[in-house]
């Protein structure tokens, strides 16, 4: 029988071992810190203050906002401590922690991205009874059920994993806390766990990207079988396109992350693919919407200092 390790820290992996690389690794990870708050934080701020963008479109665009706030939150700071720290260590506690709220988020983003491409569907092939559809209620309630449902499964997700015992060498092959990495030091039966994260894991996953694609290619073919002119079409993709240029990006990095790898250059691949995607990820999206939404751009010089007329609308007071 092996022998159970009583747990109190786990070391965790070095992003890179040459002492020279991890000043600028340091000083990077900060900056693009510092941009994912400060953007995040802006669009935030300005969606709550500005009463013209009061409707169900920017409501869950300040989710996502406050979302990729707290995400990056998760990894970056213990990333960065450990950069310049020579023990690279995290409390049992800290990385049971570290690991529910690494999936709590990244799974409300998914399921959020879907509701967000809903509700384009609605806006475009439902004009007329969009205020009806999507009003307020209806946008609370929706939002509500992505984060308490994520909540329960990122909680499963801890619970199963902080039961498990360990025999192994507690430094765990990642660069934060997460559930294979784990699993590779457990020793017992871990078939549950691992039916868990391809069963309700995947599920979580596929469906709401198969639902956002879904609301996407709807949309696309109710435009062009309506014989709406390129002009028309084309104006309705562009109202659509930061969605799925964000939608794109988050599925791409988790798609590299949890496919099995098949060599140890995949598994050194996909730890740096993992960073990408809890880093650049909610780095790029308020850049992303920003850059391609006049109001959010209108919106941000109003609130910030210069004096910008944007057009009245309040989808939820029509």
């Amino acid at each position: 029988m092996e022998n159970v390790t009583t747990v109190n820290e786990f070391l965790l992996l070095e992003l890179t071992s040459t002492q020279e690389l991890q000043p600028v690794l340091f000083v990077t990870l900060l900056i693009i810190y510092m941009i994912d708050l400060f953007g995040n934080g802006s669009i935030l701020v300005v969606v709550i203050l500005e009463p013209r963008l009061y409707s169900p479109m920017y409501f869950f665009l300040g989710n996502l906002s406050c979302l990729d706030i707290c995400y990056s939150s998760v990894t970056l700071p213990i990333l960065m401590a450990n950069l310049l720290s020579a023990h690279k260590a995290v409390s049992f506690l800290g990385c049971i922690t570290q690991l529910h709220f690494f999936h709590f988020l990244g799974c409300t983003e998914s399921i959020l991205l879907a509701i967000m491409g809903f509700d384009r569907f609605v806006a475009i092939c439902y004009p007329l009874r969009y205020t009806l559809i999507m009003n307020l209620k209806m946008c609370i309630l929706l939002a509500t059920v992505a984060w308490i449902t994520s909540f329960f499964y990122a909680l499963m997700h801890s619970v199963m994993t902080a039961r498990l015992n360990f025999c192994h060498s507690l430094k765990l092959n990642h660069f934060f806390c997460d559930v294979k990495p784990f699993l590779e030091l457990a020793c017992g039966d871990i078939r549950l766990n691992q039916w868990l994260i391809f069963i309700v894991t995947g599920s979580l996953a596929m469906v709401p990207c198969f639902f956002t694609f879904l609301s996407y290619l709807y949309i696309i073919s109710f435009l062009l079988f309506k014989n709406h002119t390129c002009r028309v079409l084309h104006k309705a993709l562009s109202t659509c396109a930061s969605h799925l240029m964000v939608v794109s990006l988050f599925y791409g990095t988790v798609g590299l992350t949890y496919i099995a790898p098949t060599s140890a250059i995949s598994v050194i691949q996909e730890r740096y693919v993992t960073v990408i995607h809890t880093t650049v990820t909610s780095l790029l999206n308020p850049l992303i919407y920003t850059l391609r939404n006049k109001e959010v751009k209108l919106a941000l010089s109003r609130v910030f200092g210069r004096k910008l007329k944007l057009p009245k609308e309040n989808h939820w007071q029509h």
